[in-house]
């Protein structure tokens, strides 16, 4: 059985798995049957927003911390201390707030998790081509024949990279390996955090006839629920069911059933990570109905959504509005442009068309905005043969723009939006007098 050490990347092979590294000590050994035949990894970042603001912030490294905010947003992620409250991701505010009212709660600060995340996929890029992110803080790696690259065998590059991004990044990451993406992302879940966890081959059907059926991707509470009451509750179960019959009751959800249930996923690691949609949306802390209070939200998220446009250098031809009412009832409404564009007065107007046919007297908890259609800007701005006017338009924004990319976001603010940076101004006020006032010996 081959033995890897964590901390040192040695290996050894021996009969029976070591309790310590030979070569450092270390307790941290992983062993396995199929430790130097495996390939395909999921990488997943432990908490990794929280993760960024403890490494930045070292004052909050031993305490419940939540990203989030608001009194009616959620939980964007929380720290392995908040969860042990009960705390979990997606979870109401209101509802983290009672579990742990003692956590520490910071808003979402996405350009700095972005510009981290950058850094650890050009790691990544490091040991394969083959990276497929899913998302700010997860991607596959296919590292099938990079043995004679690295002189070293999967399991043992992805030990190093895990240690490197642990010193040079400053955040912790959870490996998982195994012989298909499936499984890799389940064995990534396993050990977290700091994990490295290996689901090999000769193991894949007994290690999963013991899960619940839950545990297979896009296997929700709904379609778990019906399987519940059709008599499968473990993906044994599921093994042992006819095909036939799994297509028959479930149609093509029941044969992909058939398949990951045996551990069978033939999907390859691709490599096409360009975006499908952008987005940006918010809730609000009270139920907004008026039009110009909705169309105030719309235009600060279209010049939020414009910003990421044109960080990441693309465009959009289809401009989606998203709205979410008091009883959760979701409405999303899309239009598409003859040009694509990243600009938030294109946006905004786009936007507030399609809100105009929405605001029928009913209270929204949520807006929302986003474009698909994604392709490369191509650094010229859109000039409109029909409308000459937005070949004017556009470059008032660039104008903008970079008068706000030297002297800071608030040096041109449009009107519509200038009482909520005047009371966000004011609120920030507020706090540091606050705090000035705490500092103050009593008197």
């Amino acid at each position: 059985m081959l033995s890897l050490c964590r901390d040192c990347s040695a290996t050894v092979n021996a009969i029976e798995p070591l309790s310590r590294c030979r070569t450092c000590g270390s307790p941290r050994i992983i062993a396995h049957n199929e430790l130097g035949a495996l390939s395909i990894a999921h990488v997943d970042c432990d908490a990794f927003y929280a993760s960024v603001e403890k490494r930045d912030n070292p004052s909050l490294v031993d305490k419940p911390l939540i990203i989030g905010g608001g009194v009616r947003g959620v939980v964007s992620t929380c720290c392995y201390i908040a969860r042990q409250y009960g705390v979990r991701s997606a979870m109401p505010m209101f509802k983290a707030r009672e579990l742990c009212p003692h956590a520490v709660i910071i808003p979402p600060n996405m350009a700095k998790y972005v510009a981290v995340s950058r850094e650890i996929r050009a790691l990544m890029d490091a040991l394969t081509p083959l990276v497929e992110p899913l998302s700010i803080d997860e991607a596959f790696l296919d590292l099938t024949g990079t043995e004679t690259l690295h002189r070293a065998s999967p399991a043992v590059v992805l030990a190093r990279f895990a240690k490197e991004v642990e010193q040079k990044v400053g955040v912790t990451i959870s490996v998982g390996l195994s012989h298909n993406k499936f499984l890799a992302k389940i064995a990534s879940d396993l050990d977290k955090p700091r994990g490295f966890a290996v689901i090999g081959r000769a193991e894949t059907v007994e290690f999963l006839a013991r899960q619940p059926v839950s545990l297979i991707f896009g296997v929700g509470k709904v379609f778990a629920e019906t399987l519940h009451k059709d008599g499968f509750d473990t993906i044994g179960q599921l093994q042992q069911a006819d095909p036939i019959e799994l297509m028959r009751r479930y149609g093509d959800s029941g044969a992909r059933l058939a398949k990951l249930a045996r551990g069978e996923d033939a999907r390859a690691v691709s490599t096409d990570d360009q975006m499908k949609t952008v987005s940006a949306e918010t809730t609000f802390n009270t139920d907004l109905k008026g039009f110009d209070e909705l169309s105030t939200e719309l235009l600060a998220l279209c010049e939020r959504l414009s910003d990421r446009l044109k960080a990441k250098r693309i465009l959009g031809d289809t401009v989606t509005l998203k709205l979410k009412s008091a009883g959760f009832r979701l409405r999303t409404r899309a239009r598409h442009l003859m040009i694509p564009t990243q600009l938030a007065n294109v946006l905004y107007e786009t936007g507030m068309q399609l809100l105009a046919r929405e605001t029928d007297g009913t209270a929204f908890r949520l807006i929302g905005i986003g474009v698909s259609g994604i392709s490369e800007a191509d650094g010229v701005d859109p000039v409109d043969l029909i409308e000459p006017g937005i070949a004017r338009r556009a470059a008032a924004e660039r104008a903008i723009d970079r008068v706000r990319d030297k002297f800071g976001r608030d040096a041109v603010i449009r009107g519509k939006l200038y009482d909520r940076v005047k009371a966000r101004a004011a609120r920030k006020q507020d706090e540091e007098t606050e705090e000035n006032n705490d500092d103050q010996p009593p008197r």
